[in-house]
Formats: C-alpha cells, structure tokens, sequence
C-alpha cells in the first residue's frame, strides 16, 4: 500500500511541477502579448472615436481588440485556474 501512495505523491509532485513550468510559460505569453498591444499606435479611429460609426474598423482596432479578447477569455483564466491548482494540497486556501 506504501508503494501505492509514494507514487501517487511522485506523479502528483511531476504533475505539479509540469504545471509550474505551464504557468510560467502562459505568463511569459501574456507579458509578450500585452507589451506588443502596448506599442501598437492609436489608429485614426481610436483617435477620433466620434468618426463614422459604419466605418469597418481598422486593423490597427482589430489586432487590439482581438488581443485583448484573448488575454481577457484565454490566457489570464487559465493562469488563473492553473494557480489554483497548484495550491491544493499545500494547506493555503485557493485564492478566488
């Protein structure tokens, strides 16, 4: 029985290290893509907001928007629940 819970342990200490290398990846991402966002300039719509409204939006507005979308749905989610994660078991609380 002891050898059943020793490798229980081991897989869930590679498991828990696995996800610290991913989490440590994903936030690596997330940095990356929000200075890219950050150094994109304003476009001509973003500058004059009250522009025509049927306009298509520019790339420039999309690239940010669908930037935004993906670190706001994907990327901080994930970091988020990943960090949980790696918390059960070691007596703290998850943090919400």
């Amino acid at each position: 029985m002891t050898e059943g819970i020793v490798g229980m342990s081991t897989g869930l200490n590679v498991a828990q290290a696995r996800i610290s290398i991913l989490l440590a990846v994903l936030k690596m991402v997330r940095d990356f893509l929000q200075s890219a966002l950050a150094a994109l300039p304003l476009s001509a719509q973003e500058l004059n907001p009250q522009g025509d409204p049927a306009a298509k939006p520019d790339v420039t507005s999309e690239v940010r928007r669908i930037g935004e979308g993906v670190l706001a749905d994907f990327l901080d989610p994930a970091i988020r629940e990943l960090s949980r994660a790696m918390q059960y078991g070691t007596g703290e609380p998850p943090s919400s």
